[in-house]
């Protein structure tokens, strides 16, 4: 789904995307981008997902090196915490 996502949104389709890529560095996304990305994703699962909040608890230079595996067991984590209750 991210995958998906960020190669339909944002046109990524030359880079390959795996747990490591970040989305700064990788992927060249800026402040704004996560912004969409934290709407997207709010959209998709509603309030068991909170990207704003997730990125809230980082210090700015995690923000830069952000990855999409970490991005992804937040999601992951947070589905089954959902779940779970």
């Amino acid at each position: 789904m991210l995958t998906r996502l960020l190669q339909d949104e944002y046109g990524v389709d030359d880079v390959e995307i795996g747990p490591h890529t970040t989305f700064n560095r990788d992927l060249e996304l800026e402040s704004i981008d996560l912004v969409t990305l934290a709407g997207m994703l709010q959209e998709r699962y509603g309030e068991r997902i909170n990207f704003a909040e997730f990125l809230a608890g980082m210090e700015f230079d995690e923000i830069i090196e952000l990855t999409v595996g970490r991005l992804v067991e937040y999601v992951v984590t947070g589905l089954k915490a959902a779940e779970a209750s």
